[in-house]
């Protein structure tokens, strides 16, 4: 790839933050759509996620008297975490086009920040079924960021590099270490499934359940910017793990042609992600969310077992 002056990068990692933030209502829409379908119903149309956030964004937040900066500060740092994990994935290129935050450690503490703002929020605005939620919230963490933390830790030593752009080209010319990386691989995707906040471990549409309960209290506006975020995190969650096990179709160069065809082949495997999820999600039941470490103990023996692997040479 051609040199690109250094705000130039910037700038087109700004464009690709945009072009997920876009792209997030019409996954979640068709998400909504898969789901109405595989239940009997007609369902919402797949922009329907379009519409309702311009509906909220006119409206005006209104929260509980109790409720303190924390509440009001949730929505604003949900959005910009997770735009700022888009702008360090290599989406469209072969490495990230803003590398600064493109390690995956900083690419983790901000879910971690994702998720202790969104809990914190509950429990700022005085609500015991909104803290009952941002426990559970605090748990499923727990059980889950481990999981995705050692699978990619797995193929960050293989590569050499905990720079997801460098793991991203350099797995694109083949696995070095196929069953290290094929276990990383599973634990990876498990995590991820979990994370898009998928059944059996989450409703993801549903504010009444307890897991969504920090949601509770939002209104208006605010509620359109949260919602928009929890959506953004399904997106770059999504493409993380197709940027590091599936990195093929980024352009090779900055050309309008290349980056065109890269924008398809992202769309494609987007799409496939969200529908292969939703084929998943809508043919379990929901299980008991005291009972989800006897699941997620499954995905951590795999990632351990990437260890081994790799440790071993295989």
């Amino acid at each position: 790839m051609q040199q690109t002056p250094a705000w130039g990068m910037g700038l087109f990692a700004v464009c690709q933050a945009v072009i997920l933030l876009a792209l997030t209502p019409l996954m979640t829409g068709i998400s909504r759509q898969i789901r109405a379908r595989m239940h009997s119903r007609r369902g919402p149309g797949i922009l329907q996620d379009y519409r309702d956030l311009g509906k909220l964004l006119k409206r005006q937040p209104v929260g509980p008297d109790q409720s303190g900066a924390m509440f009001r500060l949730m929505p604003w740092v949900l959005l910009s975490s997770m735009l700022l994990v888009a702008m360090a994935l290599p989406v469209f290129t072969a490495t990230s086009p803003f590398g600064g935050a493109g390690d995956l450690i900083t690419l983790l503490y901000l879910f971690a920040l994702f998720r202790f703002f969104f809990a914190l929020s509950g429990l700022d605005s005085s609500s015991s079924f909104a803290g009952i939620g941002a426990s559970r919230e605090l748990t499923l963490g727990i059980l889950v960021e481990p999981i995705l933390l050692l699978g990619l830790l797995v193929v960050a030593l293989i590569v050499g590099s905990t720079n997801i752009g460098t793991i991203s080209a350099a797995l694109a010319h083949g696995w070095s270490s196929p069953l290290a990386i094929f276990m990383a691989f599973l634990a990876c995707g498990f995590a991820s499934f979990i994370e898009m906040g998928k059944i059996p471990f989450d409703v993801a549409e549903a504010e009444q359940e307890l897991q969504e309960g920090p949601l509770t209290e939002y209104s208006g506006s605010d509620f359109a910017l949260v919602k928009w975020g929890i959506g953004l995190k399904q997106v770059v969650v999504a493409e993380m793990f197709l940027a590091v096990f599936i990195p093929f179709g980024k352009a090779v160069s900055l050309s309008p042609t290349a980056l065109l065809l890269a924008l398809v082949v992202m769309v494609i495997k987007l799409l496939v992600v969200f529908v292969l999820a939703s084929l998943v999600e809508n043919s379990l039941a929901r299980g008991r969310f005291l009972l989800t470490h006897h699941v997620t103990w499954l995905g951590f023996g795999v990632a351990a077992l990437g260890f081994v692997f790799y440790f071993t040479g295989l």
